[in-house]
């Protein structure tokens, strides 16, 4: 008998609303099961570009920093990133999906929100 490859996670997430809310997911492992969750919360399609995991600190208690980039599935040509970091890799990963999450909503727009367009993207300009 081998064990199960699946993982089973919830993520409770406050919403633009101030609502609360809480699902349950299971994944290919724990980090894909807390995607799935905020994927049902969020309810925005996109796929996963790139997943990095860096050691920040050293260490029994060290610092996990993920990167995530991430597609809006109708639109593959600009990807979104974030960044998170915490002691518990799930959590880093949780921070840096939904710090992508937001960058790529606040440039495409979520139900009732506008979109942002090139405003939710930094720059620079030389006014000569």
């Amino acid at each position: 008998m081998r064990p199960a490859r699946y993982a089973h996670r919830h993520r409770r997430l406050t919403g633009p609303d101030g609502e609360s809310y809480l699902k349950a997911a299971i994944g290919a492992g724990p980090v894909d099961a807390a995607f799935q969750a905020i994927d049902q919360i969020v309810g925005a399609s996109n796929t996963l570009v790139e997943y990095r995991v860096s050691a920040v600190t050293e260490g029994i208690d060290a610092i996990g920093e993920v990167t995530v980039r991430i597609r809006r599935d109708e639109n593959g040509r600009r990807t979104f990133g974030g960044h998170g970091a915490d002691t518990d890799i799930i959590v880093s990963s949780a921070k840096a999906y939904l710090a992508a999450l937001n960058r790529m909503l606040a440039h495409t727009g979520w139900k009732d929100r506008l979109p942002e367009g090139e405003a939710a993207s930094v720059g620079l300009s030389s006014n000569k």
